[in-house]
């Protein structure tokens, strides 16, 4: 008869099993999580008898524990991550425009996350370097090998399924930059779209970079006539991306995102901003008689000290900071605000 495992702390027999191999194997940083991971792990072998699904929980941890360790000595540094076309060729305009953006973001410390495969991607990669580069590659029956910049990197991650490399990408990442590309381009930058526009994933600036047939402007006029058209999204979600073709504009506005806003985190469904320098009251007036509608009615925007949920975080801890009670239908206006509040 199996034993029924629970989440909670009320199985003393398997708590004191669970301790002795921690104890056993040393070094488990935040043991009440990685408890939980473990239980998740056991449950899973009791609960499923189709042996594909637990080789696909299986496989899903062993890559997302990769990645972690692959990009843990980066947090420090701020990454680009480019998606484009793998067909695209090394004479194309958009090929050219990559290595010139990625070389001029890597001149000035970031670093670069391509799928690490041909065209675009082997462009962004080119553009800074192996030692500035990620290459998150997938396993493919054909065009998906390792391009000749990352093949002997230790930043090459190669995964089995698409939705841990997304993750990858999205997570890891201060900004993402979409070049010209077909149904995988348009699959990740779409995704990316409904990330941020939900919430699901930290505001960051999103570049559609366009080529010299107007690529993304025919996408736009698509998503006006169409989408915007049918009501079927609202204009506060064209604030989500920028459309430019010069790299130097495409740059400032990656820049121009963290020249006050530094992060955020929801603390008890209060959204808690962070800033490189303080904002003054009638800095805070202005704000919100520009977007009044990112916050419930009857609420401010105020200043706000650490909050205890927050000391997991210590590095962060010494930032000013500003709390609002958040409208959650409005991340597409959230993304404006913080632009507002960059030019103070």
């Amino acid at each position: 008869m199996s034993k029924i495992l629970s989440f909670q702390k009320n199985d003393d027999e398997t708590d004191t099993l669970i301790q002795q191999l921690f104890d056993t194997v040393g070094g488990v940083q935040h043991q009440k999580i990685v408890r939980e991971m473990i239980i998740s792990v056991l449950k899973a072998g009791q609960e499923t008898s189709y042996i594909p699904d637990l080789r696909m929980l299986n496989s899903t941890m062993k890559e997302m524990r990769y990645t972690n360790k692959i990009f843990a000595p980066y947090r420090h540094k701020k990454k680009v991550t480019i998606f484009g076309s793998a067909r695209t060729a090394p004479e194309d305009f958009s090929y050219r425009t990559c290595v010139e953006f990625s070389r001029k973001l890597a001149e000035m410390g970031y670093m670069i996350i391509t799928g690490g495969g041909p065209g675009i991607m082997q462009a962004g990669n080119e553009g800074a370097g192996s030692e500035n580069s990620f290459a998150v590659n997938i396993y493919l029956p054909f065009e998906q090998s390792p391009n000749i910049v990352m093949q002997n990197t230790p930043r090459l991650i190669t995964y089995k399924y698409f939705f841990n490399r997304k993750v990858a990408f999205v997570k890891e990442s201060d900004a993402i930059a979409v070049f010209p590309g077909g149904f995988g381009t348009l699959d990740e930058a779409m995704e990316v779209f409904t990330l941020i526009q939900t919430g699901k994933t930290t505001p960051k600036p999103l570049l559609l970079i366009d080529d010299e047939s107007g690529y993304w402007e025919e996408w736009f006029n698509f998503l006006k006539i169409k989408l915007l058209g049918k009501g079927f999204v609202s204009a506060d979600d064209f604030s989500i991306f920028t459309i430019t073709s010069d790299v130097d504009e495409a740059i400032k506005v990656i820049e121009d995102f963290y020249s006050n806003y530094h992060s955020h985190r929801f603390v008890d469904g209060r959204l808690v901003i962070r800033l490189n320098k303080e904002l003054t009251d009638t800095q805070l007036r202005s704000l919100e008689a520009a977007f009044p509608e990112i916050v419930l009615d009857g609420t401010s925007i105020r200043k706000t000290q650490p909050f205890p949920d927050e000391l997991d975080e210590p590095d962060t801890l010494h930032f000013p900071r500003i709390l609002l009670d958040f409208d959650h239908h409005h991340y597409g206006l959230l993304i404006a605000f913080i632009r507002q509040l960059n030019l103070f």
